[in-house]
């Protein structure tokens, strides 16, 4: 199964997010914050197939860290999910614009988390 990287500073939902993940048979890495993110892809750079991230975090924010992600070829076609409160339009805009394929605002439900993951990982080449 697929190696999937959450990237949020809430505790609670890595946790929670990951139990729901390894309950359905993905393997999980975690970070609290996008500099913490982009280590983790740095140093698992061919396992990782598919990033939830926050938008609000400390030190680096989730779109920043798309943005960054979206620079480098190694890691610009692994798809991006928000998992955030955020919900203004502009953001989204922004997110679709460094590779966000979903938006999810929290608190998310899991059978839609679980269909979108199984429909982003069936179709993606890397």
């Amino acid at each position: 199964m697929a190696t999937i990287l959450i990237v949020d500073d809430s505790e609670t939902v890595r946790v929670q997010l990951s139990n729901d993940l390894i309950a359905a048979g993905y393997t999980t890495l975690e970070a609290s914050n996008g500099l913490e993110g982009l280590r983790m892809l740095n140093t698992h750079p061919d396992e990782i197939s598919l990033i939830f991230c926050d938008v609000n975090m400390p030190e680096m924010d989730g779109l920043s860290m798309c943005r960054e992600l979206h620079k480098d070829t190694a890691f610009k076609n692994i798809p991006i999910f928000m998992l955030t409160t955020q919900t203004s339009i502009e953001m989204k805009a922004e997110g679709k614009a460094c590779g966000v394929v979903a938006w999810i605002v929290k608190p998310y439900k899991k059978e839609i988390v679980l269909g979108g993951i199984a429909k982003i990982l069936a179709r993606q080449v890397r």
